[in-house]
């Protein structure tokens, strides 16, 4: 089976193919690409090295798969083209997120709706990821009306400009700016860019993909999210009113048996997520499962991921993995 990784040498695109590696996925043929000035360098995965291609080259070698972290504008030009020399697209962008058309899918929530005719599916934002899968089995379960979440979103979802200047910002250098602001030492609620309505991008991709990927537009979503000084993970406080009756310790017991989330919740021995732990984890953590006072049939919890893992690169890759376990492309070759 033929790879193609669109973006190979950015931050996501290096993860993917570690992901892609440590999960044994079927790569027959590897095909990184890279902007113009990396294309021809080289790349190792897997004790090989492979040239990296522009991605017009890499159309042209129609791959059975393409993962793409690559940025937004990007997506929208070239995913159609792989898509329509047979490819199979997996975009880590916002380009398809909340196109009708196109699916938007949590492999453990979700993915039982790909089908052959999915050429482009949308791999959700990295918050939102961590968010519903704590989301989803407290919906089937007891009915969720509103949500209240604030992120704590590491430095790394913006990207490598982002980490240089937090290093130089702490070896007291100066250099260029990936935020109107210094970041060490400092908190800025302000993820992506304002829109009209006052809300950032960020915040109302919690909003609108929370209720896509859950089918059900009933499902309330109120979103501040803030950039912290972290290398590496996003934590959120959330705050859940359900339709039923909840009782904490049927939550900790069913969150406990989901697939792909971990339960650390014991105050007494200091037990609770952190994103310094869940880094380099591809699960989902939840803690600090306790009822809301101020109201009745109402949750706080804390969820923790590695942002560039289960909230990128390996959601992407276990997606890739249904579309093989489903036989929705030919893998003959593994």
């Amino acid at each position: 089976m033929k790879v193609a990784v669109v973006g190979a040498t950015g931050m996501v695109g290096q993860v993917m193919l570690q992901v892609l590696g440590e999960r044994d996925f079927p790569v027959d043929e590897l095909i990184p690409v890279a902007s113009k000035r990396s294309v021809g360098k080289s790349l190792a995965f897997r004790n090989a090295t492979y040239r990296i291609h522009s991605i017009e080259e890499a159309i042209a070698k129609a791959p059975d798969l393409a993962l793409f972290s690559a940025g937004g504008e990007t997506s929208l030009e070239y995913a159609p083209k792989f898509a329509e020399a047979g490819t199979m697209v997996i975009d880590n962008s916002s380009a398809w997120r909340m196109d009708p058309v196109k699916k938007l899918i949590v492999p453990e929530i979700n993915g039982e709706t790909l089908t052959q005719e999915d050429k482009i599916i949308a791999n959700p934002n990295c918050s939102t990821i961590q968010l519903v899968m704590v989301l989803n089995p407290l919906h089937k379960k007891y009915g969720i009306k509103r949500v209240v979440v604030s992120t704590y979103q590491s430095i790394s979802g913006t990207g490598i400009k982002a980490m240089e200047q937090m290093q130089r910002e702490r070896a007291g250098e100066k250099g260029e700016m990936a935020y109107p602001y210094p970041i060490d030492g400092n908190c800025l609620p302000h993820c992506d860019v304002f829109l009209e309505n006052g809300y950032t991008k960020e915040e109302m991709k919690l909003t609108n993909e929370t209720k896509k990927i859950l089918a059900d537009d009933t499902v309330l979503v109120s979103a501040t999210a803030v950039r912290v000084p972290v290398s590496g993970g996003h934590s959120e406080s959330v705050n859940i009113a359900f339709e039923k009756e909840i009782h904490t310790g049927d939550i900790r017991k069913l969150l406990s048996e989901t697939a792909g989330v971990t339960v650390q919740d014991n105050v007494d021995l200091n037990v609770y997520p952190m994103p310094l732990m869940a880094k380099g984890k591809d699960d989902v953590f939840v803690g600090r499962i306790r009822r809301d006072l101020t109201q009745v049939n109402t949750l706080n919890v804390w969820i923790v991921a590695d942002n560039l893992r289960k909230g990128a690169a390996t959601n992407a890759v276990q997606i890739a993995e249904l579309l093989v376990k489903k036989h929705l492309f030919n893998v003959s070759s593994t």
